[in-house]
Formats: structure tokens, C-alpha cells, sequence
């Protein structure tokens, strides 16, 4: 190892070097764009035009969602391989950096064009960025193996800061001050992440510069740099990964093209071939995986195997962890008591401001740290990563000042049913065609504004999901705009009642996440550090703990309700489990990776991982379709105790492999 590779290591914070927190704080505002950007998209693409969002209908807004995210995990593979074979991890983490930077940016302009270009930027910057950020760490510790499962976790903190912050700032942003807002805020920090990362350059030495220097040094077998020579990326191979791509990127495409632009590329004499197509690239992925692992010595050939499995394992996991996005998103909406009055509204506010500092107090500290290691050999870098902060917390100070004047209004407003006994009330809109044999009345709901009003005073609002649920006042130059808009009156200033929004449960995964992660990092490399397979079974096991609380919480409610009224803690505590389940499984995945694999195969098998990752979000998304069916044949409580039997029976699995995962793994620890 040369001096200057040395470097890295002479500075520390919090028992890791220096530059690791550098890493950290690029991560990080690249995943407060990331989030941030995401949190706003389908809500902007579903708002009403009268409110500067698109008013797409939710099936193509969807649509288009999950094709950003399939993409995002298809181009880390092709990202990664170029990084391995003729960039280097570093200029491959600038190139995207620099490419999402322009893609944020896009998106601020609001147009379809600048939307479509924005949404690819992104998807082509993260390829670059993502699976070389994660084999950069592997490449800096490779001597210090012992060392990888605390700074993966350290990591993984930054990315749920960035998270945290992203979806806290930019969704209010965008949803508070226009959708441009959010979205360039997002574009912001992106841009400061970048530069930040690029004048710190010199902390990392010459590590990760070339792709050959890193292939040389990363393996700590013997034979790995000789089998690698024998083992080359061939002219098939390379061949795979184009049609591949190009199959996956075809399919994935189709589908939001075939909503929104009524064209199908892979529609042929009357029928649609998509299923047919994306099981072929299925089966060419897994014949250019298995055909690239046989080619190595059995010891290699055995490590990869045991990656496989693990990414057997990370299925199973994401697919129950991303009900967060979805069903438990809908049991927070539909489900929970979400209004607070008297002193439980005062307490919320002062724990919504609680959680609001201390993350961002405690980031600072690191931030303070790490300061006081580099500020003056890279002092731009860390003045640009000081005005950061700076910003960061104006924008907090805005907000606290913000919720502490706005007020909640109960309000009524026309509507009609077409029966007395019905739930659901439809709104009354000058566009509205009003059944002969509706029932017309009063309905109430509950508006917040910063605005003053009286009682009785006549005021616009608009339905932001069509759906008769959440409502937000428009003043009248926004009104007039929009044909969807309707007057309500006032009926009462609800001076010590809020209702939480159903989001601001996203927001507790991250938190739980800052505030463990330093814990996990400790016992990770503690002398009680689990076996890799009993990670996971522990990780699946939180995960169980977290659904059987939601199921024990829903227990009450009937048989096909499809609204009711239960406490918030058991989400609360649900997400808490869940958390410490991924603080198991997530970060220490990504170390076994770059333990395990050989340099040739290692930003390749990083996007191997995410493509586990896909899949199990895309199982998510196929078994929380589920809940309707489940809660009207049975009730919702059954449909989470699934979600409670099928963790429990998969970590007993990942329990009975570990003696054969432990074995593949030869003394990798």
C-alpha cells in the first residue's frame, strides 16, 4: 500500500477515517435528492392543474413511477461494469453526480419535455453513481476487512440522513410552495454534494482513480488477479449484457408508453408479448451470471454461490419490507387515527419539532468533527459542505415557524349520496352532474391554511386525490383556474387540533435509522458479531415482530372495513422493527458483496445485488395488491399476519443454511 493510499486512514471520526465521512456526506445529499424528488413526483403528477400539478390519472402517474424505479436498478449494472472495465470508481461518481445534477434541474422546469429528460438523467447518473459509491468503500478498506461491516453501516446512516432530510424539506417545499420549489431543491444539493466530493479528492489518495490499480489490489486471494487474467469479460458476454439491457429496457418502458402514449412496442399481430419477453431476459440473466461464476477456481466459484443465496434472501426481505410504500401506506391513510386534539396535538407538534433538530444537530456535530480533521488541507470542500448545512437549517427554521401558523379549520361543503346509508359523500364541483335521484347535503372535512378566516366565511378548495379525503384551500387567483375547484364555508377554527399527514410515517424509517445505526455499527464489529446467515434470520425476525404488530393492532377491525380507527403506535412501533431488521440485513449485504466477490465481477455483482433488490420491490408491489382481496374475504389483520408467518419461516430457513453459507464463504468474516 503506497503512503499516499495511507492517508485515508490518519485522521479519524468516530473510530473511521476521515474521508469515510466524505463519502457519507456525498451519499447523503444524494439520497436528500433522490428522496426528495421522489417523495414529490406522483403527488405532482396527480395534483390538479389549479395547483401547478398535472392531474394525471394514478394508473399512468404509476406507471411512469415504476419504470424510474425498474430502470434504477437495471443501469447500475451497465454503470458499474464500465466503471470496472474503463473508468475507475471516482470519475464514474463524478460523471453521475454531474449528469443527475442536470436532471434535477430539468425537472424545476415543469414541462413534459424537460420531465422525460429529467427522469433519464436521473436514471443514467445513478447507474454511474450508486454501485461505484458502495465497491469505492470496498476498495478503502480492503486491508482492513475487519473494519467493512462498521463502515457500511456508517454509510448507510448517511443514506437515511439524506433520506430523512429529502423527503421532510423537499416534500414541503414542493407541497407548501409550488412543485418547482421541491424539485429544485433536490437539484441543490446535488450540485453541492458533487463539488463537495470532487475538492476532497486528495483525502482518498490514488485509490479508485484507475480500474486497473483497483482490480490489482481489491481481492485478498492470492489467484484472484491471475484467475481474473484467465477469466475476461468475453465477446459473448458483453454481448448478453447489451441484449439484456436492451430487452429489460424495452419491456419496462413499454409500459407507462403503452398508458400514457397508447403505444406498445412489444404488441404483435393483435397480441402483447410482454410477459414472454421479460422471462427471456430473466433466463439470459441468469445464464450470463451462472456462466461467468463457473469460470472461477472452486474457492471464488464458492463465494459468488454464497452471494447468490444472499441475494435469494434480500428477496424475500424487500418484499415485505416495501409494504411500507404501499399497504402501510394505506393502513396509515385508511386505517389510523390520525387526528389529534388538545394535548395530543401539542405533543405531536413539539415531537414533530424534536425530530425535526436533533438528526440535523447531531449530522452537524459529525459535521463539526470532520471539520476539525480537514478544514484547512480542503478547505473549499468543506466551506461548500458548511454553507450546506447553513441552508439546510433555514429551511428549518422556516418550517417550524410555518406549522406553528397554520391552523386547522373545520369546514363544509356540497355533496351528494345516492343513498342515506353510504360511507362516502362525492363533492360538488360547477363541473359536477349530479344524478337525478342523488341525496344533496352538507359534508365536513378539515383544512389547514395559514390564512385567518371567521366563521361562515366563504372559501375555494379543491380534492388533491379525488377520492373525498384530503382537501387543501386555493386562494382565489388559483381558484379561478382551475374548473375542479369549489366554494365551502367555514364552520369552526380548530385551535388545538391537527391531523397528521399519512407521509409523515415514511419519515420514521430514516429517523429510527440515525439514531441505531452507531449501535449496530459497534456490535457488527464487536466479538458478538452474528454469522452472516444469522444476520439475516435476525433481520427477518424484526421484520416478522414489526407485521405482528400491525396485525395484533388491526385485530378489531371487521371483515372487509375498508376504513377504521386505530392507535398509531402500533405503525409507529412496525416501522421501529422494521428498521432494526434492515439495520440487519441492507448495509451488511452490501460489505458480504465486496468481501466476497472478485474484482472483475465486483460493480457487476453490486448491481446483481439491486437487481435482488428490483425484484423484491416488485414482489412487494404484487402481494400488497393483495389487501383488498385478503381484508374483504378475511380482514386486514390476516393479510399482515402473513406478512408475519412468512419472515419467521424464511430467517428458520437462513438459519438451517448457515453451516453451508459459512462453508461457501471460506473464512470470510
Amino acid at each position: 500500500m503506497s503512503k499516499k493510499h495511507n492517508e485515508f486512514f490518519e485522521t479519524q471520526v468516530l473510530g473511521h477515517p476521515s474521508g469515510l465521512f466524505v463519502l457519507f456526506f456525498t451519499e447523503m445529499w444524494e439520497r436528500f435528492s433522490f428522496y426528495g424528488m421522489r417523495a414529490l413526483l406522483v403527488l405532482f403528477l396527480v395534483s390538479s392543474l389549479g395547483i401547478g400539478g398535472w392531474d394525471w390519472p394514478r394508473e399512468n402517474a404509476l406507471a411512469l413511477y415504476g419504470t424510474y424505479l425498474a430502470l434504477l436498478y437495471l443501469t447500475p449494472i451497465i454503470g458499474g461494469t464500465l466503471a470496472d472495465k474503463y473508468l475507475g470508481n471516482r470519475k464514474a461518481i463524478i460523471i453521475g453526480a454531474l449528469i443527475m445534477t442536470f436532471g434535477h434541474a430539468s425537472m424545476a422546469i415543469e414541462t413534459p419535455f424537460f420531465l422525460y429528460l429529467g427522469l433519464l438523467l436521473l436514471v443514467v447518473g445513478t447507474g454511474f453513481f450508486k454501485p461505484n459509491m458502495s465497491s469505492f468503500i470496498s476498495i478503502l478498506y480492503k486491508d482492513f476487512p475487519e473494519k467493512k461491516d462498521g463502515a457500511y453501516t456508517i454509510f448507510y446512516m448517511g443514506v437515511n440522513a439524506g433520506a430523512f432530510l429529502g423527503i421532510m424539506l423537499c416534500g414541503y417545499l414542493g407541497e407548501i410552495l409550488g412543485w418547482s420549489w421541491g424539485f429544485g431543491l433536490a437539484g441543490i444539493f446535488m450540485l453541492l454534494g458533487l463539488l463537495q466530493f470532487t475538492l476532497a479528492q486528495g483525502i482518498f489518495g490514488d485509490a479508485g482513480s484507475k480500474p486497473n490499480k483497483v482490480n490489482k489490489t481489491i481481492e485478498a486471494d492470492d489467484h484472484t488477479e491471475i484467475e481474473d487474467k484467465l477469466n475476461p469479460f468475453k465477446l459473448i458476454d458483453k454481448i448478453l449484457i447489451v441484449v439484456i439491457a436492451t430487452l429489460g429496457l424495452i419491456w419496462i418502458i413499454n409500459d407507462p408508453l403503452s398508458k400514457i402514449g397508447g403505444v406498445n412496442f412489444l404488441e404483435f399481430g393483435g397480441t402483447d408479448y410482454s410477459g414472454q419477453t421479460i422471462i427471456t431476459t430473466l433466463i439470459l440473466f441468469l445464464y450470463l451470471l451462472v456462466s461467468r461464476i463457473v469460470r472461477y477456481s472452486r474457492i471464488t466459484r464458492d463465494k459468488m454461490i454464497a452471494v447468490v443465496i444472499i441475494a435469494f434472501f434480500i428477496i424475500f426481505f424487500w418484499a415485505s419490507f416495501e409494504q411500507a410504500g404501499g399497504s402501510m401506506s394505506i393502513f396509515a391513510k385508511d386505517y389510523t387515527n390520525r387526528i389529534l386534539a388538545g394535548n395530543a396535538a401539542l405533543i405531536f407538534n413539539i415531537i414533530d419539532v424534536i425530530i425535526t433538530v436533533v438528526p440535523i444537530a447531531l449530522i452537524t456535530w459529525v459535521l463539526y468533527l470532520l471539520f476539525r480533521q480537514t478544514f484547512r488541507k480542503y478547505l473549499v470542500s468543506n466551506l461548500i459542505l458548511g454553507f450546506s448545512f447553513v441552508l439546510i437549517w433555514g429551511i428549518v427554521g422556516w418550517k417550524i415557524y410555518n406549522n406553528f401558523n397554520t391552523y386547522s379549520y373545520e369546514i363544509s361543503y356540497p355533496s351528494y349520496k345516492m343513498a342515506p346509508d353510504d360511507e362516502k359523500s362525492i363533492a360538488i364541483t360547477p363541473i359536477t352532474t349530479v344524478p337525478e335521484n342523488a341525496i344533496i347535503g352538507e359534508s365536513l372535512t378539515v383544512i389547514r391554511s395559514s390564512s385567518e378566516f371567521t366563521k361562515n366565511t366563504s372559501i375555494s378548495i379543491i380534492d388533491l386525490d379525488k377520492k373525498g379525503i384530503n382537501y387543501k384551500y386555493l386562494p382565489e387567483d388559483k381558484a379561478s383556474q382551475i374548473n375542479t375547484s369549489f366554494k365551502a364555508s367555514v364552520v369552526r377554527k380548530k385551535e388545538n387540533e391537527i391531523q397528521i399527514p399519512a407521509t409523515w410515517f415514511l419519515i420514521l424509517n430514516s429517523l429510527f435509522i440515525i439514531a441505531f445505526a452507531p449501535l449496530f455499527s459497534k456490535w457488527w464489529e464487536s466479538k458478538y458479531n452474528p454469522a452472516p446467515a444469522s444476520k439475516y434470520a435476525i433481520g427477518l425476525f424484526f421484520l416478522a415482530i414489526g407485521f405482528g404488530f400491525l396485525a395484533y393492532g388491526a385485530n378489531g377491525i371487521p371483515q372487509g372495513a375498508k376504513t377504521a380507527s386505530v392507535s398509531l403506535l402500533w405503525l409507529v412501533l412496525a416501522y421501529l422493527f422494521h428498521t432494526l431488521g434492515e439495520l440487519c440485513v441492507s448495509p451488511v449485504g452490501l460489505s458480504y458483496v465486496s468481501k466476497l466477490v472478485p474484482p472483475r465481477m465486483i460493480a457487476f455483482m453490486f448491481g446483481v445485488w439491486y437487481l435482488a433488490l428490483a425484484i423484491g420491490n416488485k414482489a412487494s408491489g404484487k402481494m400488497g395488491a393483495m389487501i383488498d382481496v385478503i381484508t374483504t374475504k378475511y380482514d386486514i389483520s390476516t393479510f399482515f399476519l402473513i406478512f408475519t408467518i412468512v419472515p419467521i419461516i424464511i430467517g428458520v430457513i437462513a438459519l438451517l443454511l448457515s453451516p453451508l453459507l459459512k462453508k461457501l464463504m471460506h473464512g470470510v468474516k
